[in-house]
């Protein structure tokens, strides 16, 4: 093994006030509202996630990012990958990453996803009551990258072979992917740049090739909903779970089986060969049910010790030379509400962080003697 590993944790800015929220979910919410009010669903769910060392911070705050960076490089993540959500033209949770953009102190590397689709009420199942809508077009793309082109510029944001690095996360959505590509290399090459180097989230909705559409790699967005163990059945579960939907309201229907054992899981994961152009992922925990009352997806009894021997998997046996940086994504840094977080919680302190740092220096130690 020639390449130090980079890991790149998936960052959600969605950790202060907007006048959006303000108006679609009450006064002052933040994705800590859906947390603090989260209850375990029946005995032995890890519910709610609590945040330990760096507390329930605001993103608007300096300090609090600057924290969040310390403690990231003191554990061996190499920079954040901060969601982006663009509306035709109209900005939301962007503030965050601005302000990093105006301090030189926060000197820790980035790259963007755009999270390209509709702001809908699907937390709490009005999915089909849109919110914010995604519209595509030629002009659209080229406002865009306009735009994007700003935060390219900036020396912290990750470049391979000097191309920006640039996600998106749905790509199933566009009308014509592959021509918003060209266009985008187009412009971005008219910038002074050698290309774009842009990839997308592989899910279980988007199986093409990368090079088909235009795409330089991708990424095994983790978790992979297509690819699961059998669902937990377990009586005392079953029994809990019903008294939780009785008590808040919701009908009685057999949604159990989007509750999954969090090894057996990993397990699966491990037993799939890595993708050729595409980039191995990672989820230390998930739970999303804080989030979303109904249609959740709970990967139960998430360890540090078994999130370690899926981290150790990909270290030792995925293909590092085999693309041009040796980029291994997160899922996720800091997304409280879908129970999926690197940031130390009340149950497990900075555990995971842990883990992480050490994995990662024994695969650094090893290169070094080779």
């Amino acid at each position: 093994m020639s390449k130090v590993i980079k890991p790149i944790a998936i960052y959600l800015p969605q950790f202060h006030p907007i006048p959006e929220n303000d108006q679609w979910w009450g006064k002052g919410f933040t994705e800590w509202t859906n947390v603090a009010k989260a209850k375990p669903i029946f005995e032995g769910h890890y519910q709610p996630h609590l945040p330990a060392d760096l507390g329930f911070y605001d993103l608007r705050l300096e300090e609090a990012r600057l924290a969040q960076e310390a403690l990231a490089k003191s554990n061996g993540i190499y920079g954040f990958c901060y969601y982006h959500y663009w509306f035709n033209g109209k900005r939301v949770l962007e503030e965050p990453l601005n302000r990093k953009l105006q301090n030189a102190k926060e000197d820790f590397p980035f790259m963007m996803c755009w999270a390209n689709e509709n702001w809908t009420r699907i937390w709490n199942g009005g999915d089909t009551d849109i919110l914010l809508e995604q519209e595509y077009s030629e002009q659209d793309d080229y406002n865009h990258i306009q735009v994007l082109l700003g935060y390219f510029k900036d020396s912290r944001y990750i470049k391979v072979n000097g191309k920006p690095v640039f996600v998106i996360y749905r790509p199933k959505l566009f009308p014509d992917i592959k021509k918003t590509i060209l266009l985008w290399r187009e412009v971005v090459k008219k910038a002074g740049f050698p290309d774009l180097y842009i990839g997308f989230a592989e899910t279980n909705e988007y199986f093409k090739g990368v090079n088909e559409d235009g795409f330089d790699f991708s990424f095994d967005f983790q978790p992979n909903f297509a690819k699961r163990p059998a669902t937990l059945n377990d009586s005392v579960l079953k029994r809990y779970f019903y008294q939780f939907l009785k008590i808040v309201g919701i009908p009685i229907k057999d949604k159990f089986n989007l509750i999954y054992d969090y090894e057996e899981y990993a397990n699966l994961q491990m037993l799939t060969e890595f993708k050729k152009q595409s980039y191995p992922s990672i989820t230390p925990m998930w739970d999303n049910s804080a989030r979303r009352k109904i249609n959740y997806f709970i990967l139960h009894n998430s360890t540090p010790q078994k999130y370690k021997v899926w981290l150790q998997h990909i270290i030792d046996n995925y293909k590092w030379e085999s693309m041009p940086e040796p980029f291994l994504f997160i899922n996720a840094w800091n997304e409280w509400a879908e129970g999926n977080h690197l940031e130390p919680c009340q149950k497990w302190g900075n555990s995971y962080l842990t883990v992480t740092r050490e994995s990662l220096e024994k695969n650094t130690n090893s290169r070094r003697n080779e």
